[in-house]
Order: structure tokens, then C-alpha cells, then sequence
């Protein structure tokens, strides 16, 4: 285990409308304030996600096992974001749910907005971190500067 002590900073509250595209509106806010560090929790619709629901195997490098939907669903997840040599990137788990049918996992591939979906992004400062590739699971993690 590894962790460093940070502070709330700045809270930005999102509303994105019907069919905007999840990871581009929180990255797009990301970049305009300068967001380095963030917790966040999303609450509304997703109209559609290919999902990562776990891993094929337990065994690294690790191959994800993706379900899809294009039903709009119910929609409640929590999330972080921290930056990679790129940019800003949300790494985001949701509960997803319609009528009897529900999964949990990371909505990714095109993950768009049903109706209105509220995103609260609390900035977290004094935390100096970086999404880095980990060559054994090949995977961006969560890493801090030394």
C-alpha cells in the first residue's frame, strides 16, 4: 500500500444533457480548469456503454471482458481522475441498471449521457500523482511522485 494526504480543493458540478459523450465532458472540464487531482461521483442516465465487467483472467497482463448496451439505464458511479502524458483521465465505475437487469462495471467505448447525468468533480490538492503504465498488467495505475 502507498497513499499521500491531500485537501478538497475546488468543486465542479457538471450537467451534461442527452447524448454527450461522458469521458470527453469531464476531460474537456479537466483541461479547462486545470484539474489535476479529482474524486468523482455521477448520478442520472447513460444512454450507452461497452463496459469492462472484469477481467478475462485474474492473470496480468490483463485482457478486459466487455458487455454492451444501447437501452438507457440508470446510472450511479464514482470515480478519480488523474493525469497521464496525455491528458487528463477518469478512471470511472458506475452501476448501471434497467427494469431487472443490472451490472457494474467501467463504462467505456463511447459511454454517452441518457437524459441528464449530474457529475460532481471535488479537486483533490496537495497529492502529487500520475496514471503510469504498469508493464505487468498493462494497465495506466494510479502512481506518486517520489
Amino acid at each position: 500500500m502507498d497513499y499521500r494526504m491531500g485537501q478538497v480543493g475546488r468543486v465542479a458540478v457538471v450537467r451534461l444533457e442527452d447524448n454527450e459523450d461522458i469521458y470527453a465532458a469531464v476531460h474537456e472540464v479537466a483541461r479547462r480548469e486545470d484539474i489535476r487531482s479529482a474524486f468523482l461521483v455521477a448520478v442520472g442516465g447513460v444512454r450507452r456503454a461497452k463496459v469492462v465487467v472484469g477481467p478475462k483472467s485474474p492473470i496480468g497482463p490483463i485482457e478486459p471482458e466487455f458487455r454492451q448496451f444501447d437501452d438507457a439505464r440508470e446510472a450511479v458511479g464514482v470515480g478519480t481522475l488523474f493525469w497521464d502524458d496525455q491528458g487528463p483521465k477518469m478512471h470511472l465505475h458506475m452501476g448501471l441498471g434497467r427494469g431487472d437487469q443490472a451490472m457494474v462495471g467501467c463504462p467505456r467505448g463511447g459511454a454517452e449521457s441518457f437524459c441528464v447525468l449530474e457529475i460532481v468533480i471535488l479537486e483533490i490538492t496537495g497529492v502529487d500523482a500520475v496514471r503510469a503504465l504498469d508493464p505487468a498488467l498493462g494497465l495506466k495505475l494510479l502512481t506518486f511522485a517520489t
